[in-house]
């Protein structure tokens, strides 16, 4: 007999949803773009909540259906396709409870996501390669779209830097506890002599904020530096000076953007991004979670990692806040990031 103790109460959120969809049909809604963007965005997500659930509470119908059968009427394709469901379920109702956690007041926002190589020449620059592969792996599991921003390749190999701008239902609040300095040991492949190396590299997770946040920013604050995009080359590598460095001085925040053809668009997507660092910023000043404006995370370096990813001499990753580990690397290091971020989220709670 199958068993399902679940209760699922989408009435008030079904309720919002009808409430918003009302206000986007009426002609108030339509005096300005940005309004609407804003409206469709919220019954979007409300929708991205409700939905799943209607979803699942239909499949619990079905499998309940599975006790109203006699032990002699089930066959074993009948009793398979129910456990295939009962597994199909469990599996999304863990999604959903991991979703309850993301209720924070930026959580369903879009990301600015980057990864910085710490000091260690090659060695750190490969591993900020290694980082980018398996993030980029884990937004194509969660179906996220993503796109350089900037990109600065290593004098070797790897990359020093890359900014993404990633866009699904709670990507910050899925990426957020990802931020900080990641550790890895290995035998180093630049080394003839095969030995052991530590190395760093750090990612900064930030919530893309829409152009209604209240942050001005004067000409006279910023400095813009245009040059010509860099890449590896090919046929497609951009050779006009379209690639935008945007410094605010008086933070001496600096924003690069050259993933587009047009020195206009990456000037306007720069400034953007420049916008969300300052407002993340003004939040966490008065939340007094920092003490200078400049920088939040600490330096890449030993001793200030939340995670150490160990190939040798044994293969472990251990994240240093929640305690959770694992042996399987290989699964970690090719996206599979779940069971680390639902022990930070649940930790976090």
């Amino acid at each position: 007999m199958i068993k399902y103790g679940v209760v699922f109460d989408v009435s008030s959120k079904k309720e919002e949803l009808k409430k918003l969809e009302t206000k986007l049909s009426s002609s108030d809604a339509w005096i300005s773009s940005s309004n609407i963007e804003n409206l469709t965005k919220k019954i979007n997500n409300l929708k991205e909540i409700i939905n799943p659930i209607i979803e699942l509470k239909n499949n619990i119908d079905v499998l309940k259906q599975y006790n109203e059968f006699k032990e002699e009427e089930i066959d074993d394709a009948i009793k398979k396709e129910f456990e295939n469901l009962f597994f199909e379920i469990s599996n999304k109702i863990k999604d959903q409870e991991t979703i309850t956690y993301l209720n924070g007041e930026f959580d369903n926002n879009n990301v600015i996501f980057e990864i910085h190589a710490g000091a260690g020449g090659t060695e750190s620059c490969d591993w900020a390669s290694m980082l980018n592969r398996m993030y980029t792996k884990y937004f194509a599991k969660k179906g996220y779209e993503y796109q350089v921003l900037d990109v600065q390749q290593g004098e070797e190999t790897g990359i020093k830097s890359i900014v993404y701008l990633v866009k699904g239902p709670f990507s910050y609040g899925y990426l957020k506890n990802e931020k900080g300095v990641h550790r890895l040991v290995r035998l180093s492949p630049f080394d003839s002599n095969n030995r052991r190396h530590t190395s760093f590299a750090a990612v900064d997770v930030i919530p893309e904020f829409d152009d209604n946040i209240d942050i001005e920013i004067k000409d006279s604050d910023i400095k813009v530096d245009v040059y010509r995009s860099s890449g590896p080359g090919g046929q497609g590598v951009n050779t006009t000076d379209s690639a935008v460095r945007v410094t605010h001085i008086p933070t001496n925040i600096v924003v690069t953007c050259q993933n587009e053809r047009s020195q206009i668009k990456n000037k306007e997507t720069a400034i953007k991004v420049l916008k969300s660092k300052l407002y993340q910023i003004k939040l966490k000043e008065k939340q007094n979670k920092i003490d200078n404006i400049k920088s939040d995370h600490n330096s890449i370096e030993f001793g200030s990692q939340i995670r150490s990813y160990v190939l040798h001499p044994y293969s472990l990753i251990k994240d240093h806040r929640t305690g959770y580990e694992t042996s399987n690397v290989n699964k970690v290091l090719d996206g599979d990031l779940d069971a680390f971020i639902e022990s930070s989220l649940k930790g976090e709670k």
